[in-house]
């Protein structure tokens, strides 16, 4: 954690932290668990806009061995708080659910519509990080936006805590992770749950996965075969992971005009781990500490074998794409590959929102992620245009 989380690190963490969630303003009291072999301390923070609960794992030698963001409460007076205008609470019902099983048993909710049914349905897959089922982020919440907008318009909907915020340390702890521990896997146990779901046509539950959930659609479509009527890609990546993240970065030094010297340091840094993820020598034993995000290079390894712009091109059921104009971490010029590699393919839908941003909401002026401390809902037309796409 030293190498990996430098003095450096940990201060543009936390300036990401404040940028997201508004200033800071106390620490509540801290909490520990034993998970043996850690012990996990919670520490609530109290944001402006915000409660984050950080997450320390910490060895039975005593050594921090990890550091998350495990939960994010938005303030209970955030207009985010309430419905969007497209939802109407009398139309469904809510329910807790269980996807997986042990020891990887995740907590999730169907959002049903009231009716006899059998309904169209939508698994919900959330992009990279420990995301919550609402994919929570500061005082908004766009997966309880899109599972709430699509149940009002007559469709079900599951989504669930990824396994990276419930089993933080232990992900956290894992040195051979992939994309399939992180979210693949448990993708198709909740496709595999819905399609047994009672009031559910199995015939018609279709996967909508946002940002690198939308990246991995492809894939996980292939692998259940004629058991998804469609996939639906919010944000979805075309370039390799790995360069996105420079990209993203290079866009946020840009932000500043002439970055500092300790901001063309970091990016430095961060060229020659994406450099080392992308090298033939690359191989399971290279360090976690110098590949992008301190990711092990399971993880880089795996996406390599990973083709998302082939895998997509091969797929016969119906695909629809979503792209903000005002998307910094996955650009509109991601979408014009997807478009190259399925030109002539019929079942392929894009749709463009100029005003939409990365967490699918609306705005104006050049994104930044300060914007995401914003209260704010899912773009309408959006969900509009998914609910249409899903009953056609």
């Amino acid at each position: 954690m030293r190498a990996a989380a430098p003095g450096a690190t940990l201060g543009q963490l936390w300036a990401q932290l404040v940028a997201q969630y508004g200033a800071f303003q106390s620490i509540g009291g801290v909490t520990t668990t034993a998970q043996a072999p850690y012990t996990i301390a919670a520490v609530p923070t109290q944001f402006a806009n915000s409660t984050v609960t950080l997450t320390v794992a910490v060895s039975s030698a005593g050594q921090v061995s990890g550091l998350h963001v495990a939960e994010v409460a938005p303030s209970a007076s955030s207009p985010a708080s309430s419905p969007a205008a497209y939802v109407n609470r009398a139309a469904f019902t809510e329910g807790s659910v269980t996807v997986g099983s042990a020891p990887w048993a995740l907590p999730g909710t169907l959002s049903l519509p009231n009716g006899a049914g059998p309904f169209p349905a939508i698994v919900l897959v959330q992009g990279s990080g420990p995301n919550d089922r609402d994919e929570t982020f500061g005082p908004n919440k766009p997966f309880r936006d899109l599972a709430w907008g699509l149940a009002s318009a007559g469709i079900a909907v599951l989504r669930y805590d990824k396994r990276t915020f419930v089993y933080s340390a232990q992900m956290a702890a894992d040195t051979s992770i992939t994309v399939r521990q992180e979210t693949t896997d448990d993708a198709m146990a909740a496709v595999t749950l819905l399609r047994k779901t009672p009031k559910v046509d199995p015939a018609r539950v279709f996967l909508v996965g946002h940002s690198l959930g939308a990246y991995l659609a492809p894939r996980i479509a292939a692998q259940v075969p004629g058991q998804l009527a469609g996939i639906a890609m919010l944000e979805a990546p075309s370039t390799p992971l790995v360069q996105l993240i420079l990209i993203q970065e290079q866009y946020l030094a840009s932000l500043q005009g002439s970055p500092s010297p300790q901001v063309e340091q970091q990016l430095a840094s961060l060229n020659a781990k994406v450099a080392l993820a992308e090298s033939p020598s690359l191989s399971p034993s290279t360090p976690a500490s110098e590949l992008p995000l301190n990711t092990p290079a399971s993880y880089w390894l795996d996406l390599r074998t990973y083709h998302a712009l082939t895998v997509g091109a091969n797929l016969t059921i119906p695909m629809f794409f979503s792209q903000g104009g005002r998307d910094y971490q996955v650009p509109p010029s991601e979408l014009q590959p997807w478009e190259t590699a399925l030109a002539g393919h019929s079942n392929a839908t894009f749709k463009t929102y100029p005003a939409m941003d990365h967490l699918l909401l609306d705005g104006g002026g050049p994104a930044t992620p300060a914007e995401y401390s914003v209260p704010g809902h899912v773009d309408a037309q959006l969900v509009a245009d998914v609910a249409a796409w899903v009953h056609r």
